[in-house]
């Protein structure tokens, strides 16, 4: 079982990422619906993983990314990222990020990719 953050600026995609994650055994011990709030929650709640959009306001997933790292280097982060812009992807995997899972969400390759991360 991992705890984590689930962060992404549609209430919508943060729902339905909850009930796959609950309905797979994990603990959702936050949310954030952008990046300067998921840096936040991460300090406050310190998950085993964060699931963290892309495109947000305030602060994107990528700089989100590279603001959790900078202050825990081990930080597992699985970005979630729509059809197309798999050169955001690639940005992010760059600034550390450990994974991605693609929209619109399937349920197994995202427990999947939960369970590769908790046992990395």
């Amino acid at each position: 079982m991992a705890r984590i953050l689930v962060t992404d600026d549609a209430a919508f995609m943060r729902m339905m990422l909850k009930n796959i994650l609950t309905s797979g055994g994990h603990e959702i011990v936050a949310e954030a619906e952008n990046g300067e709030q998921a840096v936040e929650q991460y300090g406050t709640h310190a998950p085993d993983i964060v699931t963290m959009d892309i495109t947000m306001p305030v602060m994107d997933g990528i700089q989100a990314v590279r603001a959790i790292r900078a202050k825990d280097p081990n930080a597992k982060i699985l970005m979630c990222s729509a059809m197309g812009q798999q050169n955001m992807v690639m940005d992010a995997v760059k600034a550390g990020a450990k994974g991605f899972i693609v929209k619109p969400f399937d349920s197994t390759k995202i427990l999947n990719e939960i369970t590769r991360l908790l046992n990395a």
